[in-house]
Parts: structure tokens; sequence; C-alpha cells
């Protein structure tokens, strides 16, 4: 029994793949994962001179990337970027929902406008570049939608609590997701970070106290690094996860389990 006739369900290459939030951090880290694995890659972000450097660090490589401006919080945005990217390159196999902020403050001291700021990103944005690119999506005949949690999806985290409100939306988000775009043979699934260096978690990783907690409170004892995410991601891109929507794969070091 052949049961692969040689195929090799990993393979991704030849798939565009949109990544939101890729000026920086993770969303940076995995605009390279999927172009050094043979996709071209759709960088995008608010922040536009940053992410024309990711694009052009991919590039200097010899892979393909190109960059996109937008703000996930406006409608009028995400569907001007869709329709650069269908420009240019005539589809969208792969969405990277990874668009994300944080303000670290005590719960009694969030303010309004910070309240709004975060849950404008993380859930607004998350869910409108979402429909906007599924639609695409069910034209074409299907795709993959990774939506990016965190730790905060599951576990209270003190001074976070507009943040951890909002990842524990992604993932009840992302299972409604499935289960409305299954039909269409859209896969929608999570991933959640445990602890990186990123710019987000710097000062974490920068306050030794703080840091030595952290690493006390993982089995693995160290922090991941975008190496450690490479093997979920293309898990959830690649055709080895036809069967696979509504999930969510940690990536934490065993945080959770502990």
């Amino acid at each position: 029994m052949n049961i692969l006739n040689g195929q090799n369900l990993f393979d991704v290459s030849g798939k565009v793949v949109l990544i939101t939030g890729a000026a920086t951090g993770l969303g940076e880290g995995y605009a390279h994962i999927f172009a050094e694995s043979g996709c071209k890659v759709a960088c995008a972000d608010i922040q536009f001179e940053k992410v024309c450097q990711t694009a052009e660090d991919i590039c200097a490589q010899g892979f393909e990337a190109k960059a996109f401006e937008v703000d996930v919080t406006r409608q009028k945005s995400i569907r001007k970027m869709a329709a650069e990217i269908l420009q240019a390159y005539g589809r969208i196999d792969v969405l990277v929902n990874n668009a994300g902020v944080e303000h670290i403050e005590p719960f009694t001291e969030v303010s309004e406008e910070h309240y709004d700021f975060i849950t404008s990103v993380n859930l607004k944005g998350v869910f409108f570049v979402a429909q906007e690119i599924a639609k695409i999506m069910k034209k074409q005949g299907g795709g993959k939608i990774i939506n990016i949690g965190s730790l905060g999806s599951y576990i209270g985290l003190a001074e976070s609590s507009v943040y951890c409100t909002t990842k524990g939306g992604v993932i009840q988000m992302s299972k409604t997701m499935s289960i409305e775009l299954g039909p269409d043979n859209i896969q929608v699934n999570c991933v959640a970070p445990g602890y990186f260096i990123t710019p987000m978690t710097q000062p974490f990783y920068d306050d030794a106290e703080h840091r030595a907690w952290i690493e006390s409170r993982i089995p693995l004892h160290n922090w991941g690094t975008v190496k450690d995410l490479a093997g979920p991601m293309l898990f959830l891109a690649s055709d080895a996860s036809n069967y696979v929507t509504g999930a969510t794969i940690k990536v934490d070091g065993g945080w959770l389990a502990s």
C-alpha cells in the first residue's frame, strides 16, 4: 500500500503566504520561515518602512517576498492590501493572522484608549483580515488560515488583562471560523506561542527577576526561538493538516503542562 504516492505532505513550495505584523518579532520570523521553504511571501504591516526591510532581507537571501502596507483596524486598508496581493501574485493560499499589540498596565489603570487600541488590533483586526482573505480562498477552492494565540489565551497574566482577553477571543473566533469555512475547504487553526524573545517580551527578558520566574515555569527551562515555530507553522500551512481544523497547537516549552 503506497498511501503517500511519493507526495511530500509537508511541501509548501510555491504557495502564496500572507503574514500580517511581519515588520518585527515573530511575524518577521514567520516570513523568513515560509520564504526559506519556497513560498512567495506577502509581508504586511502598518510599519511600512520596517516591513519593506523584512521583504528586502528575504530577497537578499535569494527568496521571494513583497511588502504591503496595512492597518488591520480599517477594513478599507485590509481590502486594499488584499487587492494588491492578488495583483502581485494572483492568489492567497495561506494567511498567518499575526498582527498584535500589548500595553502592560494594571487592570485598574487601563484607559479606554488603550483598551480600544488593543482590542481593535488583536480582535477586530484578526476578524476582518480573516474575513477578507476567506472570501478570496472560497473563490480559489480552499486555503489555510493560521491565527496566532498566546499563553494568554489560556492563563491570566498580571497587567495584561486586555491582551489576555483578546487572545482568549482569538481561540474562540478560530473555532467558529473553522465550522463555517470547513465546507469551503478552508482549514482554520491557531498557534499559541509561549515565551519568545521579541520586542513585545524584551522587557520581561531584560528583567532578571521576571526572566528567572518565567524560566522556572518552563519545563524545558529556556525561551523559544523562531526556529521552534517552524514545524507547527509549516504543518498547518501544508497538506499534512488537511483534516485538522479548529485546533490550537501550543508551542510553549511545556508551560501549560506544568
